[in-house]
Formats: C-alpha cells, sequence, structure tokens
C-alpha cells in the first residue's frame, strides 16, 4: 500500500513538472507515466485490476472532478452563454447519435450491430473530459467567453451522453420500446428533476457551511454535498419508495452533482462580493475617522476588526476552492494510474481497425458539429461569434475520459459484442487524449498572441 502511494505522488510530481518545464498536458503526461511506472513496477502494486473495478473506483472520484469542474462555472456566465451551451451540449450531442445512425452500417456493417447498440457504443465515445481541458486551458491566456463554452460544454455534454446511453440506449438495448414521446419525456423528467435535486441539496448544503468557521468543516461540507447529490440522484428510486412512491426512476447524478455544486458556488461568490463590498466600505471609515480631529480608538478598532473578519470568511471560501482542486488533481492521478492496469494491448491491437475507424469518425462528427455551431452564432446576436480558431479549440477540446470506461461497465455480460466495445471505448480515450492534447497545444500556441488580444479586448467585463 505504501509503494501505491509512493508511486501516486510520485507520477503527479513528475507530471506537474512536465507540465511546467516542458509543457506537456497533465493528462498526456499522467497518461505516459503511469504506463511506464506500470510496466516497470506494476507488480508491486494494483489499484484495480479490472475494468470492472476501475470502473467502480471511477464512480469513487467522478463527484470531486465534478465539484471543482462546476467551482469554475458561475450563474451569470451560465445565463450568459446558456443557449450556445445547450446548442454544444444537448444539440450537438443528439444530433451525433443521429448521424451515428445514419453511418453506422458503413462503419461497423460486419458486425450487424442494431440501432440500440449503435447508440450505446457512439454514446460512449461523445462523453467527454473536462478536467483534460481544463489542465490545459490554465497554462494559456484565451478568451474568457471561449473558455466558458469549451469547458461548460465538456461539463454538461458528459450528462447528456450518459443520459442517452441509460435512459435511450441501455433501455433499448434489453427491449424498451423507443418513440418519440418517451425520448422527450424521459428527457424532460431527469434533466428538470436533476436540475431541481441538485439545486434543492446546494441550498441543503449551504446551510451547513453557514454552521461553521472551519475550513477544513467547510470543505467537507462541499464534499457532503456534492457526493450526496450524486448518490441521492442515482438512487432517486429508493427514496420514492420510502415514501410510497414504487418506482425504479433514477435521475442524473451527474447532473445533479453539477446543479448543487454550481448553487453552493453562486452563493458563496455573492458572499465573496458583498465581502469585498463591505471591505471597501470599511476601508473608508477608517480613512474618515482618522481624518477626524478627535478620532475615536475604539471605532476604528472596531472598523479593523470588521475587516480582518470579513477578509477570513472570504480567504476561507477561496482556500476551500482550492483544496477541492488539490482533491481533484490527486483523484485523476488515481484515475489514470488505474487505466493504465486495465488497458489490455493484445485487444487494442487486435481491433486496431475499429477503433481507428470510430476516432476519425467521432472526430469528423464533432468537427462538423462544431462547424454548424460556428455558423450559427455568426447569424445570431443571441450567441458569442465563433470564429476559426475558436471553432478548432472546441472541436479538439473533446477529449474523452473516464465516463466512458463507466459506461462501458453498465453493459450486460451478455451483449455480444462487449468485447469489440471494450477495446473501442479504451482505444478512442487513449487516442483523443494524445492526439487531441497535442493538436491543442500546438493550435493554442500558434495563435498565443491572436488569443492574448480577444482577451484584452473582452476588458474588464468578466
Amino acid at each position: 500500500m505504501i509503494i501505491t502511494v509512493l508511486s501516486i505522488a510520485a507520477i503527479l510530481y513528475l507530471a506537474l513538472q512536465m507540465e511546467d518545464k516542458l509543457k506537456v498536458p497533465s493528462p498526456v503526461g499522467l497518461i505516459s507515466l503511469s504506463f511506464l511506472f506500470h510496466a516497470l513496477i506494476g507488480q508491486e502494486f494494483m489499484l484495480t485490476g479490472d475494468a470492472e473495478h476501475f470502473a467502480k473506483l471511477v464512480i469513487l472520484l467522478l463527484p470531486v472532478l465534478l465539484i471543482a469542474d462546476s467551482l469554475e462555472l458561475k450563474v451569470d456566465e451560465l445565463k450568459e452563454h446558456g443557449l450556445s451551451l445547450f446548442m454544444l451540449a444537448v444539440v450537438a450531442v443528439a444530433l451525433s447519435v443521429v448521424v451515428a445512425l445514419l453511418i453506422g452500417d458503413m462503419l461497423f456493417g460486419q458486425y450487424h450491430l442494431s440501432t440500440p447498440a449503435i447508440i450505446v457504443l457512439f454514446a460512449m465515445v461523445l462523453a467527454t473530459d473536462p478536467v483534460s481541458v481544463v489542465s490545459i486551458f490554465s497554462k494559456f491566456e484565451l478568451p474568457h467567453r471561449l473558455k466558458i463554452l469549451c469547458e461548460g460544454e465538456s461539463l454538461f455534454n458528459d450528462a447528456t451522453a450518459l443520459i442517452v446511453f441509460v435512459f435511450i440506449g441501455l433501455y433499448a438495448l434489453e427491449g424498451g420500446d423507443i418513440t418519440v414521446g418517451y425520448v422527450s419525456e424521459i428527457s424532460a423528467i431527469v434533466v428538470l428533476g436533476s436540475a431541481l435535486l441538485g439545486i434543492l441539496i446546494g441550498y441543503i448544503g449551504l446551510l451547513g457551511m453557514k454552521s461553521t468557521e472551519n475550513r477544513t468543516a467547510e470543505l467537507l461540507v462541499l464534499i457532503l454535498t456534492g457526493y450526496g447529490a450524486f448518490e441521492i440522484a442515482e438512487h432517486f428510486y429508493a427514496l420514492l419508495n420510502l415514501i410510497g412512491a414504487h418506482s425504479h426512476m433514477h435521475l442524473s447524478g451527474i447532473l445533479t452533482c453539477i446543479f448543487a455544486t454550481i448553487t453552493v458556488h453562486h452563493v458563496m461568490s455573492k458572499a465573496i462580493d458583498y465581502d469585498e463590498m463591505r471591505i471597501e466600505k470599511e476601508a473608508d471609515d477608517i480613512h474618515r475617522e482618522a481624518d477626524e480631529p478627535h478620532s475615536s480608538r475604539s471605532l476604528l478598532n472596531q472598523a479593523i476588526n470588521k475587516i480582518k473578519a470579513t477578509v477570513e470568511e472570504r480567504d476561507r471560501h477561496m482556500r476551500t476552492k482550492e483544496d477541492i482542486g488539490l482533491l481533484a488533481i490527486v483523484a485523476n492521478t488515481i484515475l489514470f494510474v488505474a487505466m493504465a492496469e486495465i488497458v489490455n494491448l493484445d485487444l487494442l491491437w487486435q481491433y486496431k481497425t475499429e477503433i481507428l475507424v470510430m476516432f476519425l469518425a467521432t472526430t469528423v462528427i464533432r468537427a462538423v458539429m462544431m462547424a454548424k455551431f460556428a455558423v450559427l452564432t455568426n447569424q445570431t446576436d443571441k450567441m458569442t461569434n465563433v470564429n476559426f480558431r475558436w471553432w478548432g479549440v472546441l472541436t479538439f477540446a473533446g477529449i474523452k475520459g473516464g465516463l466512458s470506461i463507466v459506461m462501458l461497465m453498465m453493459i450486460p455480460a451478455s451483449f455480444e459484442h462487449l468485447e469489440m466495445f471494450k477495446a473501442i471505448v479504451v482505444g478512442v480515450v487513449m487516442l483523443s487524449t494524445f492526439i487531441y492534447s497535442l493538436i491543442l497545444l500546438v493550435l493554442i500556441g500558434s495563435n498565443r498572441e491572436i488569443f492574448a488580444a480577444e482577451l484584452k479586448q473582452e476588458g474588464d467585463h468578466h
């Protein structure tokens, strides 16, 4: 166990050094180092050992990754870019699945995949990884609106892909009848239900945060809020059964966790803004009192104490966010180390053609969807205009991650194409992490000055 801790710490340290010194994105560094460590001392430690236990590990760590990513979003920004994010994370995913159904036979005709099987397969490789995107973007000066589009799309894309996978793909794969009415009804129930539940749990979490001034306790309340939202949503049917409403329905844990965290972050941000306003007011009061010929020491001390308390509260909130970020980095490292353990190189080589076909197909589909989005944004004032450079960044920000593996483990063991699906999903995750990350580095690096100028043009709006 100590060897495991040492290995994870060493891999993370080296990956961060590679990122700082060599500008290698941390996801690329983490995967490369994880495979290297596994090849050298893989027999000395084992986190999971098989895909099933890896999926359980992802579910265990996924909420903390969602919490960290959600803390980067603000309600005002979601309102401003809501239509754009809806088009990117919902409409584009739905249209991508439709395209997949049209070309599925052409890509994998020899396997005679059914309609539900095609939906399941493409839903898994449409899910993106917000952690990788945030990690790469953090090293560059990019227009704020572009970052919001990419990071927000990555976050909400996961929820959409999972809804399509579970409530449409798996439902049909197990014999359910897919109709327009069913898709519309289940989508509305899951999305609205998850959002309302997440907001409710978020406000419950805020009550806990207001009950303490201890930074560690505040961090734990935030973790409890995110994990609690995820778990309650995934087992929502159990809650319904407790109140006598017999149902097998569960909501989206990802979406509920996102909304719960955004709710907490929104109220915390408002509190921080109010604190800063109070600091300015108290500072002005001190200056005025100090200028008086008979200034009161007690009033000055009172004002100074108010400023001190306000600053402490603000710093506590900011440090909590930093602590969550640290937990997310460690969680991501653990996931990449575990991923190195489950990769079967022989299986990947056996299905190398199918992996390449799927990787190229999903890349082209995403590029087309992002191009359509760019054209649409230039025809309306309700969305941020997307130029050619932004289109490239949006296209290759679709790096795949651990959620794809989680969905893979939900497929029934009796499914005849399960082995091929495992190879395709793992292979596409690996290819997208390396290739997309490198393309993003080149694309952003070659346009560094233009992006910096665009950021400057945004001024102090954000």
